[in-house]
């Protein structure tokens, strides 16, 4: 037999064996002692409100984590922008949930760092096209969170083939270096030929012209090769890059001037929001990729605030069972549960789980919809 990969299956997962050592051991003496306690317990990055915006993602996962389990579980909306107070709220039997803690935060600490990043690329360049290429990067069992959660931040498209089969969206792409580099140097022609001739008619025709020759050089040759050229694509390598921003200009003046103003310039390769702010007066796209899918994870921790009842944290953690809002202005407002919220507050803590049971619906285009909203809404801004 074919030797397995390091992946712990979603079986482990859902069992809670993807858990922390010292959850076991807090097992053995929880049941030693015959202790079960009715808990609340709730999951924050900050205590209170920063103004440092972040995108709450991969809620649905948690759900199916906790469903068939005796807890009832409270959360923000998937897409949500947050930047203090709880996300999510667990309540039931410690002992019913303990070993899940480890998964819980991984569900929502890398989609949620991915995701705030993919908003951030998507504000720098608004009217652009800009499609995740990041999946590279990262170990291919988390190719689908990857995806979902560039999508999420906004970004228009994935390159991922499995992912998309798992996330119900088509990857797309055209050709890499390497297709260039199998028919060789000069023969340029012959490689944008053969994709032109072998790929279905709905897949857009963007040619690689930088392996070779010059941008530019390479770029016209294309436009004069290949009828209904959509783009051509420069990703150019660092070290021979250069002024990028010249560089792309130079390629949309020589494209102009021989007549092939209707090819657009699709721009790759290390790209971030400043760089798409820098280029997206020239570029029509771009393929954006460790800055995504690299995003460091946001730091979520869960701590008990409530046994049997009564308000409980330990040192540094806020007591209590909480509720967060939204106000009209914007606002991100965290109070107790069992006092007023702001009067215009918008009551975010939904239901997500009750006795098990999954009662909230998930739909990847509402979120994004709602992530988009929401940043205008608190004005995101990196």
């Amino acid at each position: 037999m074919p030797a397995s990969f390091d992946v712990v299956s979603p079986e482990q997962i859902r069992a809670g064996r993807a858990t922390d050592a010292y959850f076991d051991r807090t097992m053995e003496a929880l049941e030693h002692a015959a202790k079960n306690p009715h808990v609340v317990a709730e999951v924050t990055a900050d205590q209170f409100p920063t103004g440092e915006w972040e995108v709450l993602a991969g809620v649905e996962d948690v759900a199916h984590l906790f469903e068939g389990r005796n807890v009832d579980v409270d959360a923000l909306r998937e897409g949500r922008l947050f930047d203090g107070g709880p996300v999510m709220r667990i309540e039931g039997p410690y002992r019913e949930f303990c070993r899940l803690e480890t998964a819980l935060l991984g569900f929502l600490s890398h989609p949620s760092g991915i995701a705030t990043r993919a908003l951030e690329v998507r504000r720098a360049a608004p009217a652009s096209s800009v499609l995740s290429f990041g999946s590279r990067h990262v170990h291919p069992s988390i190719g689908a969170m990857v995806e979902r959660s560039a999508l999420l931040g906004g970004l228009d498209g994935i390159s991922n083939v499995a992912a998309g089969e798992v996330i119900g969206r088509e990857a797309s792409g055209t050709m890499p270096h390497a297709l260039l580099i199998c028919f060789g140097r000069g023969h340029q022609e012959d490689a944008w030929h053969a994709f032109d001739e072998a790929v279905a008619p709905d897949v857009p025709r963007i040619t690689l012209c930088d392996t070779y020759s010059d941008e530019v050089d390479e770029s016209l040759r294309a436009a004069e090769a290949i009828d209904d050229l959509d783009s051509v694509r420069i990703d150019t390598t660092g070290s021979r890059r250069g002024d990028f921003e010249h560089i792309l200009k130079e390629v949309r003046w020589t494209l102009d001037a021989h007549g092939h103003e209707d090819v657009g310039i699709f721009a790759s390769g290390g790209l971030g929001p400043a760089e798409l702010r820098e280029l997206r007066d020239v570029v029509a796209g771009f393929g954006v990729g460790s800055y995504v899918s690299n995003a460091e994870p946001v730091d979520f921790s869960l701590d008990i605030v409530a046994v049997e009842g009564e308000p409980a944290a330990k040192r540094g953690k806020l007591t209590g069972v909480k509720q967060v809002y939204r106000t009209t202005d914007g606002g991100h407002h965290v109070g107790l549960a069992d006092r007023s919220g702001p009067d215009d507050g918008e009551v975010l803590l939904e239901p997500l789980v009750r006795d098990g049971e999954v009662v909230r619906d998930f739909d990847l285009d509402e979120a994004i919809e709602r992530a988009a909203d929401d940043a205008d809404r608190v004005e995101f801004d990196r």
